[in-house]
């Protein structure tokens, strides 16, 4: 994997007007890039109580997981969109698992970036994206010339249209 990484954090959670199909928005700190992922109804729905700050009466899967990954005196040190094929894109999961007083071992697992996000949600971990995903993206950059409507459509979204996802 590419050591250039790019910090990022969630602009917002909304509906893609063409579509109807949830998008969850990942801006960097400078607001140079920003990267929508189209993700399904369920993983915007864990996404949403937690930027919301709603608990539920039972766990959900994301909260089972952050539960079961403390349990097993481990912890969520980052999450990575790694890659971007056939316009899917991929990330991974980093867990320390403390094994000792000298040893940790590290697991790199598998996940879709919804779920990676809504993991990072619940643990507090950072959230990157190889820089070579927002390359092949072609996230929206103030550099850009081209899709200005694409452009003003991201510059344009408020705290206001971030929150009209609704559960």
């Amino acid at each position: 994997m590419s050591s250039n990484l790019v910090a990022m954090s969630i602009k917002g959670l909304m509906l893609d007007p063409v579509s109807n199909s949830p998008i969850v928005v990942l801006k960097d700190d400078a607001e140079k890039f920003f990267l929508p992922i189209w993700v399904g109804i369920f993983e915007a729905n864990a996404i949403a109580l937690q930027l919301e700050n709603v608990s539920t009466p039972r766990p959900m899967t994301h909260d089972l997981l952050r539960n079961f990954i403390a349990e097993l005196d481990a912890r969520v040190t980052r999450v990575v969109i790694n890659d971007l094929r056939d316009s899917t894109f991929f990330a991974q999961i980093r867990i320390i698992v403390n094994e000792g007083e000298t040893n940790d071992r590290t697991l790199e697992l598998d996940a879709r970036p919804s779920d990676a996000i809504a993991l990072a949600l619940r643990t507090a971990a950072p959230i990157f994206v190889a820089q070579s995903v927002l390359e092949q993206a072609q996230t929206i950059s103030p550099d850009d010339t081209e899709e200005d409507k694409s452009k003003k459509w991201f510059e344009n979204l408020d705290a206001d249209e971030m929150g009209k996802y609704k559960m």
